[in-house]
């Protein structure tokens, strides 16, 4: 087997996959517009192209994580220019169907395999291969990509036709928004109490009430640290507007998850954007603590 892999996108995430694949034998070859990424990742052991045409040349299977639905379908142009034989490229961004559908078919009308396979997990999870890859697409392409799958995360699946691992993730990531809130509802409540926060987190987390939100995220509110974020408030509002349409297009109102949203709108407004989402606390103990009205419908 070929142990050679592209990525083009070398953030948070894809930078944390690139190193793990490094460190598990893997030639990876990557490419980010931000030469900060690329001197970085350089610095692990990652072979830097000139650009994703670069990497489509040098790689038979290519991986995209990238911050946006324009650049996701440039990248797919580029690939598609390169004149290479057919490739295999996985789209690991949270983007809608739309988007998802508007990259396969620029790069299958070049002759090459599109996979839809969005992740599980925030930048800190990446780092210690704690992610789940929602894989859907062509079987024989998936079940080629299995191996790599399991040098960077802990858990992938074929979940059928192209967009459903886009569809697994907006109701993993559904979750995530109403688990994050909710953990900073709970936090502000034991620090009412007057219970010791740090008491709290250790245990309440492996309880019954606990979730992979609250473990990952009470901490940080705990320490009222939210940097460096493992996902910035300003690209989860992108993520929550796209499922948000998704519920819409399926008919299915989601009313708690609509409720978090106008925390996470708050914590924008606070300035709060470039900060890990644990900042929703600061959102919390602002509106409910300091704010008599809002503590007076919160005890009616």
């Amino acid at each position: 087997m070929d142990r050679t892999v592209g990525i083009v996108g070398l953030g948070i995430m894809g930078g944390a996959i690139a190193r793990n694949l490094v460190d598990r034998g893997w030639r990876v070859i990557g490419f980010d517009t931000d030469a900060a990424r690329r001197a970085e990742l350089s610095l692990a052991n990652v072979i830097i192209a000139g650009d994703a045409g670069q990497v489509a040349r040098d790689a038979p299977i290519i991986m995209t994580s990238l911050p946006s639905a324009a650049a996701v379908v440039e990248v797919a142009q580029t690939i598609a220019d390169s004149g290479q034989s057919p490739r295999i490229v996985v789209e690991l961004s949270t983007l809608t169907i739309a988007d998802k559908l508007r990259f396969e078919a620029i790069l299958k009308k070049a002759g090459h395999i599109a996979l839809d396979c969005p992740l599980s997990g925030t930048g800190a999870q990446a780092k210690n291969r704690d992610l789940v890859v929602y894989a859907s697409g062509d079987s024989n392409a998936i079940s080629q990509c299995m191996d790599l799958f399991s040098d960077f995360a802990k858990q992938s699946a074929d979940l059928g036709g192209f967009g459903n691992g886009s569809r697994m993730k907006f109701v993993a990531n559904h979750l995530v928004a109403i688990h994050n809130v909710a953990t900073a509802e709970a936090m502000i409540l034991a620090e009412r109490a007057g219970l010791d926060p740090k008491m709290v987190v250790d245990m309440v987390g492996p309880g019954a009430g606990g979730s992979r939100m609250f473990q990952m995220r009470a901490p940080m509110m705990v320490e009222g640290v939210y940097e460096p974020a493992t996902m910035k408030v300003s690209t989860w509002k992108k993520d929550m507007a796209i499922i948000a349409e998704f519920a819409d297009d399926v008919g299915c109102a989601t009313p708690l998850f609509t409720l978090t949203q106008p925390v996470y709108t708050e914590a924008m407004a606070m300035g709060l954007g470039d900060q890990d989402t644990a900042a929703v606390f600061e959102v919390l103990k602002k509106t409910l603590i300091t704010d008599p009205k809002s503590g007076a419908r919160n005890r009616e």
